[in-house]
């Protein structure tokens, strides 16, 4: 069994469910094997001794923890068909699972979220993009970035009376896939920002009529926040299935992220039906996103390809100002 405690200073130790050092106890009857991953980065394996509306109850085999379900990310469970169980270095994002969150309204989820959501700007326009890892990679749309190398990143972080705007330049293509409109983004981050994943919903969750959000960048209006419901899970375009919704989105939310009321991403902003209507707005479903990353080798991006985008020189330098001639001597 593995715990990792230093990065999870928030879990409570149940005393009461607690055994004395050295004493001997058999496991439960009905435990069954966990592993959760922590919004700290931590990580709990254990024995699952019980489900509490706030917590769950986990048995390190030394003590057992309670672990606040706000604090999961994902859950690992053999005895719960569905979950992902992919490794997390090959899996690259985080899931949550549904148990773990509750619905929220709107302002709480953008609150914590819009500070996870960053304009994306190249030389020919700008877009949105989310955080999928604490590392520094992005999801954005391929149509934003296609073509260009120029690529800046810019998040917004609270400070004590304001947000803080970080400009991060050093922004290369991982991945790309122009055909799922898909691209995945690798920013160095300063040493003192964190960019703070949003989970992926686990499996197909949308349904028709589900309330959802978007966080984007609309004409350049940063953190813009606009609420709809799914209008259909299942539409077609040019042979590919995209979720319909009726938020409003204009050019600059692409790539930005749709999301549930528990705060996962279900879809991934990238089209709207003209620019007379309002309410058809379209989203690249979650499942296709997991299948991006999943096989993110295979669309990677090579920068050395001459064809691989545009390439912008310098502009030339202003020549030196020629120092004044000295006076000439009486």
């Amino acid at each position: 069994m593995r715990v990792n405690i230093s990065a999870t200073p928030r879990l409570l130790v149940c005393a009461a469910l607690a055994l004395c050092a050295g004493c001997a106890r058999a496991p439960a009857p009905d435990a069954t094997p966990v592993t959760l991953r922590l919004r700290s980065g931590g990580v709990v394996t254990g024995e699952l001794l019980r489900e509490r509306s706030d917590a769950l109850l986990v048995d390190l085999g030394f003590t057992v923890l309670a672990v606040p379900r706000e604090e999961v990310l994902r859950r690992l469970d053999p005895a719960r068909p569905g979950d992902d169980t992919t490794a997390p270095e090959d899996r690259l994002y985080t899931v949550a699972a549904p148990a773990a969150l509750r619905e929220r309204p709107v302002k709480e989820l953008a609150r914590e979220f819009c500070a996870s959501v960053g304009v994306v700007s190249t030389p020919a326009g700008l877009g949105s993009a989310f955080a999928v890892d604490d590392a520094g990679h992005f999801v954005t749309n391929a149509h934003v970035i296609l073509g260009e190398q120029d690529i800046n990143v810019t998040l917004f972080t609270r400070g004590d009376t304001a947000l803080d705007r970080t400009r991060i330049d050093k922004v290369r293509i991982v991945a790309v896939n122009p055909w799922l409109d898909l691209a995945l983004l690798k920013a160095e981050l300063p040493a003192r920002l964190v960019a703070r994943p949003i989970p992926l919903a686990a499996g197909d969750t949308a349904q028709q009529g589900q309330n959802v959000f978007a966080i984007g960048n609309p004409l350049g209006l940063e953190r813009t926040v606009s609420e709809g419901i799914i209008s259909q899970t299942r539409r077609n375009f040019e042979g590919m299935v995209y979720l319909q919704t009726t938020a409003p989105v204009n050019p600059g939310n692409s790539g930005g992220p749709l999301l549930n009321l528990r705060g996962e991403v279900v879809g991934v902003i990238n089209m709207k039906a003209g620019f007379l209507t309002e309410g058809l707005s379209f989203a690249i479903p979650v499942e296709t996103l997991r299948f991006f990353l999943h096989n993110r080798d295979t669309f990677a991006y090579n920068k050395d390809n001459p064809n691989s985008g545009f390439h912008y020189l310098a502009p030339p330098r202003r020549p030196a100002a020629e120092p004044p001639s000295a006076p000439p001597a009486p």
